[in-house]
């Protein structure tokens, strides 16, 4: 099971969306703790200069984080709209 971390920006965006659309981001961030390859159909690695993160699809709500399998960690960096997020 990996360890969750988030960004204070991360926690700030979240805090913001409505509180149906948290829950259900927060249980898919749940999930990706437990087990990313349970969602690798929704998970995709971004292009250009940020092709080191991954985002997360939830609904029109993008999740970009990074994970770093030697230590267990996923790093959230955004919790965004997908108009906003990228």
């Amino acid at each position: 099971m990996y360890q969750v971390k988030f960004l204070k920006k991360a926690i700030s965006e979240l805090k913001v969306i409505d509180p149906i659309w948290q829950n259900r981001i927060k249980e898919k961030i749940t999930q990706l703790a437990k087990d990313p390859s349970q969602l690798k159909n929704r998970i995709k690695p971004l292009k250009g200069k940020y092709k080191k993160f991954l985002r997360l699809r939830v609904g029109n709500y993008r999740i970009i984080f990074k994970r770093k399998d030697k230590e267990l960690i996923i790093l959230i960096i955004r919790v965004a709209h997908r108009s906003e997020s990228y």
